[in-house]
């Protein structure tokens, strides 16, 4: 799946939810996934690893479409200047 594919999904899907919850409450979200996710990292399963890093994605693409950038876009430069 393309990366644009993947971010229309997640607008089809959980868009009007995520804008009724807000910008803030899901930064939050994301930010506890990030936990969740350090935490597999360091103590999980592979399973609970690959768990983590689907919610991360998911909210990050979440708050791409509150904000409206194209992650597709955003992730251009590390393709042609890489940090």
């Amino acid at each position: 799946m393309e990366i644009s594919e993947f971010q229309k999904h997640i607008e089809n899907v959980y868009g009007e939810d995520d804008r009724e919850r807000g910008i803030a409450a899901s930064v939050a979200w994301l930010a506890e996934e990030v936990g969740e996710l350090a935490q597999a990292i360091r103590k999980g399963s592979q399973q609970q690893r690959i768990h983590e890093f689907g919610d991360v994605i998911a909210w990050t693409f979440s708050l791409a479409n509150q904000v409206g950038v194209d992650l597709e876009e955003a992730l251009e430069r590390y393709i042609t200047d890489p940090p």
